[in-house]
């Protein structure tokens, strides 16, 4: 009869299409199924009796290993999002639920691991990402997508493009993101501050010199424009060049040739240019500090980059961004940020644009750990103007912002967790009937999936 309950179990497993394994206390693999080796790509016979952490290569394995906490605690764990290098050497991003093993006696034996292949459901995501992503630009503001609608077109042309915003906007994103949608993406993509450095310097640092042109110069030195060659010269702040190195720029784009410092005969300019600024180049060439002429040359295309405060929707979405980036480099799991804390994020008007909430995350990184990044670990200037500029009344008063903040907020952390609503709420540091109530009164739909379920044929 016991035989019969085995064989009926092992018939049950083999069937199913999450992937399942278990494991003994010294954490070698005792049972693997069907699905699972599907999913990995590790054939059965070859994955028992082996450490689970050589056969799964796992994103959790060490010390963010779930099955590790539920051996700890005695707790299940349901829908933890990681993913796995399968045989082949791809990444597969799973979802992954784990229980305590227990004989007659109620003495733990081992740990069962069940694992959900999420491919599909990535590629949904992705796919949905798409239509408020180009090349290195994320946003989903109305403001961005009109830039998105005309990036491909400015991108397939030849043009000189002009692009505006203030300091930390993306400008250079921008830049790069026009190069590589343009037909010299196969060539060099070349950045030069010209704010960053004086007129002497600059001027060489373009076009470069040849051997004698000066004092030290013992050796031909090329200059931006010939590293550029076949590809694409970025030229930011330009509304800092001087009045004579403007006149040598609009020889290049009329004549499409330059001298280097000390050379007897021009050499081609063989670059896409594109310019920035965050200054405000036609009024400059009202008060006669910018060449006229130069400036007709540089603003045939245009493209302006709004300030974060004008597209604060899209703050859940970079600082989702900057936390993959971070996790990515620093080798780290960090799951996500607290409601509070995206709350403020949400409230800040940050002067410094996206670079300033680029710094912001970076500063979170460095002091929560492998926890959710709080309010305790955001910078002390950025939780001192927040206190500071929030009204009594604001707190008792949800604003359209909290909302804007609560509906991306739950999305993201659905998403992160396979649509796990209780693992979703705990991303968010809230209870789960608290989130069902924040959902009903954004009018947002409960997922048809739980995350748990089998999603229908």
């Amino acid at each position: 009869m016991k035989d019969d309950a085995l064989t009926a179990t092992e018939a049950i497993l083999e069937s199913i299409s999450d992937g399942v394994f278990t494991v003994d206390r010294e954490w070698r693999i005792t049972s693997f199924n069907r699905a699972a080796e599907e999913i990995t790509g590790v054939e059965r016979g070859e994955a028992i009796g082996r450490r689970c952490s050589e056969v799964f290569r796992s994103s959790r394995c060490g010390s963010a290993c779930p099955l590790a906490q539920t051996f700890a605690t005695g707790k299940p764990l349901i829908g933890i999002s990681a993913y796995i290098i399968d045989a082949a050497g791809d990444r597969i991003p799973i979802s992954i639920s784990t229980a305590l093993l227990c004989d007659e006696q109620g003495r733990v034996t081992g740990g069962v691991e069940t694992f959900r292949d999420l491919s599909e459901v990535e590629t949904l995501r992705q796919e949905l990402a798409g239509k408020r992503r180009i090349g290195e630009l994320t946003s989903r503001s109305p403001l961005m997508q009109r830039v998105f609608e005309v990036l491909p077109a400015i991108a397939a042309s030849p043009s000189t493009v002009l692009i505006l915003g203030e300091t930390g906007t993306g400008k250079e994103l921008a830049a790069r993101t026009i190069h590589n949608l343009s037909p010299r993406r196969e060539g060099p993509f070349i950045a030069v501050n010209c704010g960053a450095l004086p007129d002497t310097l600059l001027e060489s640092e373009l076009f470069g010199y040849k051997a004698g042109a000066f004092t030290g110069a013992a050796k031909d030195k090329p200059g931006r424009f010939a590293l550029a060659r076949g590809g694409t010269i970025f030229l930011d702040e330009i509304g800092e060049v001087s009045p004579a190195l403007q006149a040598r720029l609009l020889r290049v784009l009329q004549e499409r040739t330059y001298e280097p410092l000390g050379a007897i005969r021009s050499e081609a300019a063989d670059v896409r240019i594109l310019v920035a600024t965050n200054r405000e180049l036609g009024e400059l060439t009202r008060k006669g500090e910018f060449r006229e002429d130069l400036y007709y040359r540089i603003n045939v295309a245009r493209i302006e980059l709004p300030p974060l405060r004008r597209r604060k929707e899209d703050i859940p979405l970079l600082t989702n961004q900057f936390i993959q980036r971070f996790n990515s480099l620093w080798q780290r799991n960090v799951p996500g940020i607290a409601a509070e804390a995206l709350s403020l994020l949400m409230a800040h008007d940050w002067p410094g644009n996206i670079r300033e909430l680029e710094n912001a995350i970076e500063h979170a990184f460095i002091l929560c750990g492998e926890d959710n990044i709080d309010l305790r670990h955001l910078p002390e200037a950025l939780r001192t103007r927040g206190a500071a500029t929030t009204k009594p009344e604001a707190a008792l008063m949800p604003s359209a912002a909290h909302d804007i903040l609560d509906a991306e907020a739950i999305r993201v952390a659905l998403e992160r967790n396979a649509f796990n609503r209780q693992a979703a709420a705990r991303t968010l540091g809230i209870h789960k009937t608290t989130l069902f109530r924040r959902m009903k009164k954004l009018g947002m739909a409960l997922p048809k999936r739980d995350g748990r379920s089998r999603p229908e044929e």
